[in-house]
């Protein structure tokens, strides 16, 4: 465990490049023992993870092994494809070239720093270390804070399985992220709101760090009438409750089409008290928002609108019911940022150029939903609109596919991971090129008198 009192950052990651130009960490037989030993730290502490992210954040056991413990498909997607991940692979030649061969070899960068958030405190360290692992890197871990329970454990689990000279965890706030944050690192990973991610990749600029950037914003959610409207409620509820609607990619707001909005209201109470019952706050399967900032950060946002369903809050629990609003005006507070918590915002639109002009005037958001079976219509809002992902006819589900890369673009994010995404972002793509001793051509040899029109034609 390596606590933010006693740590000298600048020696940790000392020793921790030390142990890279050993190349141990190159070796693959290395990188396999290490997803394997992760793999294994995770299975034996399940029940602690469980009882960290209880005493965090109210977090259902269901919920934390479908969104937290789940990962460890990652690493059996990872340890499955690291050989081939890991091969040079060949490049083409021109053909005036024939005495070359050319191919791309992936090598690890070195010293990479990961910063989680609080919301997945447990996911968003493990998910993107494994990526760092399968390509070869030491690593340097920072839990947020606000999380200390998942924190404390991250270092116990970290310290006990891992060297601090290939893995090492460092806790504490504001101030030991900015003694990371001051040092050089080969890379950059954050997870996180958009004004500390400016922070990040101000502090890594001075260091020509490159940045994978994991934001939010708000995640647009758009429900056409073409739909099976209790299987769209359902999925609906789900991804924006889940965990709080403490979720980077959690529905942020709905634009519904006006011709369906009462019976789509309708349905989401109907859910709502399905899911959780009459009162939720009693419900064994609903979290509570993690810090009182954030309580009454969100507390304020209830204000906004005509509230549909929910709005009971318990400050003593930091709880605050799921909730659906309506009538909300675009200027209000809970349409200016991520609402991050549990308020579902409802706007209907009668064409749908409305919602698309809608979402392309605000910044590209991390994940779009789209319920609809018209085939049509799911082109046109792919191709009409910008966001980190897509996902269609549910929610959240598509963070759990590990083909596919994870990330945002614009103020959602830089840069991606999950899966084979995950070792590409923590490698470097090393262009390789051969020749051969067996002939030489003296054209490109000076003198050159004579020799410039050979080379015109061969450039056409």
């Amino acid at each position: 465990m390596i606590t933010s009192e006693l740590t000298n950052i600048t020696g940790l990651i000392q020793k921790q490049r030390d142990f890279f130009q050993t190349g141990k960490t190159q070796e693959i037989s290395f990188r396999l023992e290490k997803l394997r030993t992760l793999k294994q730290a995770i299975a034996e502490n399940e029940q602690a993870i469980l009882q960290a992210l209880y005493a965090d954040l109210h977090k259902p056991e269901f919920e934390t092994y479908a969104t937290e413990i789940s990962l460890v498909k990652e690493i059996t997607h990872a340890i499955k494809h690291l050989t081939s991940w890991t091969k040079p692979k060949k490049a083409e030649v021109p053909l005036e070239f024939f005495s070359y061969s050319a191919k791309i070899y992936p090598e690890p960068l070195g010293v990479v720093l990961i910063i989680g958030p609080w919301n997945y405190p447990f996911n968003l360290i493990i998910s993107p270390l494994v990526g760092a692992i399968a390509a070869g890197n030491c690593s340097i871990l920072k839990p947020s804070e606000i999380a200390p329970h998942t924190s404390s454990l991250l270092a116990q689990i970290i310290g006990q399985y891992f060297e601090p000279e290939y893995i090492a965890v460092v806790e504490g706030g504001v101030e030991v992220s900015q003694k990371l944050l001051a040092e050089k690192f080969d890379h950059i990973l954050f997870t996180g709101g958009t004004a500390v991610g400016k922070i990040v990749m101000e502090a890594a600029a001075k260091h020509l760090t490159p940045v994978t950037l994991e934001l939010g914003g708000k995640s647009p959610c758009i429900v056409d009438v073409n739909i099976n409207l209790e299987h769209t409620a359902r999925r609906i509820i789900w991804g924006k409750f889940l965990n709080a609607g403490q979720t980077c990619i959690a529905p942020d707001y709905l634009l519904v089409d006006k011709s369906i909005k009462q019976n789509l209201l309708d349905s989401l109470k109907k859910i709502i008290h399905e899911f959780y019952g009459d009162h939720p706050a009693d419900s064994p399967d609903y979290a509570r928002i993690i810090s009182q900032k954030h309580f009454e950060r969100l507390s304020g946002l209830l204000k906004d609108g005509e509230i549909i369903i929910g709005g009971e809050t318990k400050p003593e629990e930091r709880y605050i019911a799921p909730t659906i609003i309506d009538q909300v005006s675009l200027t209000d507070p809970v349409m200016q940022e991520e609402i991050f918590g549990p308020i579902l915002p409802v706007i209907e639109y009668t064409d749908i150029t409305e919602a698309i002009a809608l979402i392309n005037s605000r910044p590209k958001p991390l994940a779009l939903y789209l319920f609809t079976e018209n085939e049509n219509l799911q082109q046109q809002v792919l191709q009409a609109t910008s966001s980190g992902g897509v996902c269609i006819n549910d929610t959240i589900m598509h963070v759990a596919i590990s083909s596919l890369p994870f990330g945002g673009v614009g103020d959602s994010g830089i840069g991606n991971y999950h899966g084979k995404a995950g070792f590409d972002t923590f490698s470097h793509y090393k262009s390789v090129l051969r020749n051969s001793f067996w002939f030489d051509l003296k054209w490109r040899y000076a003198p050159y008198q004579g020799k410039l029109s050979f080379l015109k034609r061969l450039i056409k």
